[in-house]
Order: C-alpha cells, then structure tokens, then sequence
C-alpha cells in the first residue's frame, strides 16, 4: 500500500491565505518527478497553524490535482483524538488513499493512551492509517510493543513513518510487525540505512526541492543497489542537513521561493530564516547543483 518516495508537502501561503495556485504547481511536480504519493496538511505542511476549513480546502484541492495520479495521505494526526478522529472522518470521505497520524504532543500520553488513542481513531474510519512517530517533537515515543498491538487489533494501521532516528528501532520492528506492514522513514538522511534493514521508502521533506533525486535514492535501495544508494546519499546528504538548520518547513519553503515556486512565507510562531541560515542554505544548493 505505501512505498517508494512520499513527500510531506509544504503549504504555501501568498499574503497570509493558502496559496492553492502555487500547491498546484507544487503537486504537478512532484507528479512528473514520478513521486509514489504525497502527504497534504501534515506537520511539514504547517498544520498546527491552519484552520480546519484550510486544512480541508487543501485536502480537497490536493486530491483533486493529483486525480488519482499518485497517492494523497492526509494528515489528520494532533493532540486531540476527538479532532483527530474527526480529521480523519473528513479525510476519508474525500476520497483520499490513507491518512497519517501524528502522535499526540504536549499531552505525553502512556503507552495505553496511545493505543487507545489511534485504536480509537481507527475504530471510527476504515481507511488505511500511517502512525508518525516523532518523539523529538512529541516528547512521546510509540514504542514497537505498542507498534505491534495497534496493528494486531486494528486492522487499518498498516504503515509507520519512524522518525526516531534509530537504525535499531526500525530493525525491531520489521522483526516484530508482519511483513505487509510497511515502515517509512521519517528523515531523509537515514532513508538509506533505514531501507538497509527493513524500511520501504521515506516520507521526505528535501523530495518538495528534489523530487527526481529522492525516487531515484529510493529506488537505489529498493533495487538493493546500495552501492549507487550510498553515492546518491553523499551527494544529498548536506542539502538533507541544511533542510533543518532552521525549524521545517523554513528552509525547504525558502529555497522554493527562490527558485519563484512559491512566497517564503510561514505562519508564527514559525520566522522567516536569518540571513546567515540563508547564506549557508544557498551554499549548499549552488554546490548541490553544480555536482549534479
């Protein structure tokens, strides 16, 4: 159901409103790149900050571009698993091919309430479901025990985005989870090593900027071709750090408007980058570009 290359799209915005004209474009993109799905209003798309008629203005345009031509996740994932399952609800009656949930932040749930959390959401949708873990920024790990129950009990949570950071962890739950269950990176620079031990693609923030070269990393991996993976990788590789410099999506949103993509604008508490950010980001794409 999901692999290969996702992308997290960023939400552009023109003068404070959604910018749906330069989505378009960001959609088209990703669609010729050959890209297998992308993800609309997820927590690179800036959800926190948009409201719930932006959010599904933006699902509805997303699947409307993308007319069935890749996947649309949406993301419906926050704190509140009654906004949550209605999120989902929504999301599901729109017509899109999965939905992507954050783990709770700020509540710091146990590993019970994070089970009856998700349990709860799938419970009320029968569309497929991507759990996204992300404890750097949730301050809540999912961990594989609870992996394995959700998936055990709830037959709709199919995938992960395992954004811990730990080669280990996604090691353990290939060994745990059966083997249609799908894992997906959740940072560009460990797709690699990730897909070495059991991952099946990434749900990236850099493929937004460069489509064509994340696929072809993945495929590299899927192929098992890691000896033209590894080169791919160390090419990527300071574009996939600078990408972070600053909070996502700030320096991916800033390069796409210099290449007049789309306004750099983000919504507070999110800032514009400081100009030295700025210089070192436009370092690493000019060296980026000239090494292709």
């Amino acid at each position: 159901m999901f692999r290969g290359t996702f992308t997290a799209l960023v939400t552009p915005f023109r003068n404070g409103d959604v910018d749906l004209a330069a989505l378009d474009r960001l959609i088209e993109s990703q669609i010729a790149a050959g890209i297998a799905g992308v993800v609309a209003v997820g927590t690179t798309g800036e959800s926190p900050t948009l409201t719930h008629d932006e959010k599904e203005k933006v699902i509805q345009r997303t699947i409307k571009v993308a007319n069935r031509r890749c996947k649309v996740i949406a993301g419906t994932g926050t704190n509140s698993t009654r906004d949550a399952i209605e999120a989902t609800k929504f999301a599901e009656k729109s017509g899109v091919d999965g939905a992507l949930l954050v783990a709770p932040y700020y509540n710091k749930p146990s590993q019970e309430g994070l089970f009856r959390h998700f349990k709860a959401i799938a419970d009320e949708a029968s569309l497929p479901i991507m759990l996204y873990n992300i404890p750097g920024r949730c301050s809540v790990d999912i961990l594989p025990e609870t992996v394995v129950r959700l998936a055990e009990s709830c037959r709709n949570i199919v995938a992960i985005k395992e954004a811990s950071g730990s080669v280990e962890r996604v090691g353990e739950l290939r060994r745990l989870l059966r083997d249609e269950f799908a894992i997906l990176s959740g940072d560009d620079s460990l797709s690699l090593p990730f897909m070495s031990v059991g991952a099946v693609g990434v749900v990236s923030v850099a493929s937004n900027l460069f489509p064509t070269e994340v696929c072809a990393l993945v495929r590299a991996c899927e192929s098992s071709d890691y000896k033209s993976a590894q080169r791919m990788q160390q090419k990527l590789l300071p574009l996939f750090k600078d990408l972070f410099i600053e909070p996502n999506p700030v320096p991916a949103k800033t390069a796409l408007s210099w290449r007049g993509a789309m306004s750099g604008e983000v919504r507070l508490p999110l800032c514009e980058m400081s100009e030295a950010n700025q210089a070192r980001l436009r370092k690493t794409l000019e060296a980026f570009e000239k090494a292709k």
